[in-house]
């Protein structure tokens, strides 16, 4: 079953959410923003994207566009309401890319990224 905000939920043409409103449609209490900023900010966790990888979810075509559609996160106003924005937009990034969706499986490349933060995911880029 589709949750607000997951790939099945969101028309990938349909502008990006505004913040919480009072009369926003709330879906299990969340409104789209918050679920999707939380998602988002999910993406800082190394592990996490090898989760999401173990899961077959990188592969999936609908998932890979919603990625790409999570991309506004990358401007204002979003940008503010991110906790922890560098590696939260350098794995959004990096995740744009096949090849990095198909090497995150790699518990070296977790572990590398995970021991160096933002400076992992910044050497894998020039490893390219």
């Amino acid at each position: 079953m589709a949750t607000a905000g997951s790939p099945q939920d969101v028309n990938m043409s349909q502008s990006p959410p505004n913040p919480p409103a009072e009369n926003e449609p709330k879906y299990g209490g969340y409104s789209r923003f918050e679920i999707e900023l939380e998602f988002v900010q999910s993406l800082a966790n190394p592990f996490y994207l090898n989760y999401l990888a173990s899961q077959k979810l990188l592969s999936e075509p609908t998932f890979v566009a919603y990625l790409a559609y999570l991309q506004y996160w990358n401007k204002p106003p979003y940008l503010k309401f991110l906790t922890y924005p560098g590696p939260t937009l350098k794995h959004l990034e990096l995740l744009q890319q096949e090849r990095f969706r198909e090497e995150i499986i790699s518990p070296e490349l977790v572990q590398h990224l995970a021991d160096g933060d933002i400076q992992g995911s910044l050497d894998w880029l020039k490893d390219e």
